[in-house]
């Protein structure tokens, strides 16, 4: 079983920066994919963001692209998820969701068998 635990969420003013993190019990032994995914009230949840740890290739949502990046920290056994978020919007306003698992669609909720509790990220006009 692994934990995944979310930081980093706030309030933020519109063209600000945050950065959420997301730290793994055990490492990523096993996990090809990890990924951040949000939800806003009343929608569905929407992929952000996926990293492979295999060659760290990245993927990104339309909406996001240019603004955020992703990254995995394994220096000295850190084991920690990052997603830094550049010139925040409004609508970026949303519940953050650190995901781990196979990916093989990285943009595929279903694709990931661990789940974090969620960082609320708030952006004002």
């Amino acid at each position: 079983q692994v934990q995944l635990v979310e930081s980093g969420g706030g309030l933020v003013q519109a063209g600000g920066s945050l950065k959420l993190s997301c730290t793994t019990s055990k490492g990523t032994i096993g996990i090809p994919t990890m990924a951040w995914f949000r939800q806003a009230p009343g929608k569905e949840r929407e992929f952000v963001a996926a990293i492979r740890m295999l060659g760290n290739s990245g993927y990104y949502s339309e909406a996001v692209k240019g603004r955020f990046t992703i990254s995995f920290d394994n220096a000295n056994a850190k084991n920690t998820l990052d997603l830094q978020m550049n010139s925040l919007k409004p609508e970026d306003t949303a519940t953050y969701y650190c995901a781990a698992g196979r990916g093989f669609n990285p943009q595929l909720s279903t694709g990931y068998e661990y789940w974090g509790q969620g960082a609320q990220v708030t952006v004002s006009s």
